[in-house]
């Protein structure tokens, strides 16, 4: 005997959704400003020599790279030159998407002074307040965002907010 519709249109959005993520294995989507780029037009190699609280430091339109569907910007030529020899090694976690929206299934843009790196990985906020929230219980937040990521942007992807 056939299956059930039920059980047809399970298979389907069953189907649907793996195939989604694995287009999506390959190159997650990153979060990118419509004007200033991928994380809001910060220099994300900067990151890597700061002090924790530090600002944040804002990428040039002379130094940018296209590299995973969205332009990054750099404050200087050496930044961009790292980032382009590693790029994976400074990109930000969950595409630059705020880390504590991903441990609770969904994304949100990013406040760029809002950011940690744990074991050598940039993590980025939406607020001090979702920052403070987040390294409150920051192991257990970045396992359930591990978790999350990339499925949680079917749900983007079906409210049409990725970006």
């Amino acid at each position: 005997m056939g299956l059930g519709i039920g059980r047809k249109l399970g298979l389907h959005w069953w189907l649907l959704l793996c195939f989604s993520m694995s287009a999506w294995a390959a190159d997650p989507p990153i979060y990118s400003h419509a004007k200033h780029g991928a994380i809001k037009g910060y220099d994300v190699v900067a990151y890597y020599s700061l002090q924790p609280g530090d600002d944040a430091v804002k990428g040039s339109d002379e130094f940018t790279y296209d590299w995973n569907g969205a332009t990054w910007k750099f404050a200087n030529a050496k930044n961009l030159a790292l980032f382009k020899l590693n790029p994976e090694s400074y990109a930000p976690q969950y595409g630059g998407y705020c880390s504590f929206a991903v441990a609770h299934g969904y994304v949100t843009s990013i406040r760029p002074d809002s950011w940690k790196i744990v074991e050598g990985k940039l993590y980025l906020n939406y607020s001090r307040f979702s920052f403070k929230r987040w390294e409150k219980d920051m192991n257990k937040k970045i396992a359930e965002a591990d978790a999350n990521w990339p499925a949680v942007l079917t749900v983007c992807e079906e409210r049409g907010n990725c970006k």
